[in-house]
């Protein structure tokens, strides 16, 4: 898998909901509309939107209109982790953009980001060089910190501090790696070399929810992203996400989403 690509919904004939669950999708809409659920809430872009699919969000009933046109960005967890340019302002933007997919962008805030997008586009063409990712990832910072720029007024309220933001990024970092074993805030804290009512704090702090709140979440998405592969029996994925059997994972999916999985796979068909 590639860490890093740009496409066109028109030019390309390629649409982010496509690319979803393996990638961080920045969409820039030039014309038509597009409405998509997020987290359960529905949401409408259309021209001179910034439209931010974070991995971790759960989007579905994305509908495009026959007009929509879009250049996206796409970016792998890995390369965001590497070339996230500042923590603090990273903690900031993940929760403003995980209730905020959609940002209006003023007119000369739309000629900033879409001269990212362009340098972006004009760095992955211009063929193998000694440093080719390196460019592409400075690239892509800029493209962040203008973006943090750009939503500053709103994140700011998020009130966050360095040794805060640190805290949480890491939790939610061990949560990605671990939670199809551990799904309890006492072994997060335990990692982080801090209690869990201190570790819940800086969640709700931070967040406004608290640290059993983000494990679950991230739980899920792991889970709904095993039940869209076909191929997987209940007993299979029950065993990926080491569950003791089917029905405590049916359990589980139930009182976090309000469905079973069969329930799920049937609303996916």
């Amino acid at each position: 898998m590639e860490d890093y690509l740009i496409y066109n919904t028109i030019g390309d004939g390629k649409y982010p909901d496509s690319f979803k669950d393996n990638y961080h999708c920045h969409i820039l809409c030039r014309s038509g509309e597009m409405r998509f659920e997020a987290m359960e809430n529905p949401f409408t872009a259309g021209p001179g939107d910034l439209v931010i699919w974070q991995m971790t969000t759960r989007i579905s009933n994305v509908i495009y209109s026959d007009d929509f046109d879009a250049d996206f960005l796409l970016i792998s967890n890995p390369f965001l982790n590497l070339y996230n340019p500042e923590q603090v302002w990273a903690t900031k933007g993940y929760v403003y953009i995980k209730t905020h997919p959609v940002f209006h962008l003023e007119s000369d805030e739309w000629d900033i980001i879409e001269a990212d997008f362009s340098q972006f586009w004009r760095r992955i063409h211009s063929g193998r060089l000694i440093f080719h990712d390196e460019l592409v990832g400075c690239v892509f910072q800029l493209l962040l910190m203008d973006m943090w720029d750009i939503y500053s007024r709103e994140m700011e309220k998020a009130g966050t501090d360095e040794n805060s933001a640190q805290v949480f990024m890491r939790f939610l970092t061990l949560v990605h790696e671990n939670c199809k074993e551990q799904r309890e805030v006492s072994w997060y804290a335990r990692e982080l070399c801090i209690t869990p009512k201190y570790l819940s704090a800086i969640c709700q702090k931070i967040t406004g929810k608290s640290a059993l709140y983000w494990i679950e979440y991230y739980t899920v998405h792991e889970i709904l992203l095993l039940l869209n592969n076909p191929s997987l029996t209940l007993t299979e994925v029950t065993d990926m996400m080491h569950f003791p059997a089917p029905p405590m994972l049916t359990r589980y999916l139930k009182r976090t989403i309000g469905k079973t999985p069969s329930e799920y796979r049937s609303g996916q068909v």
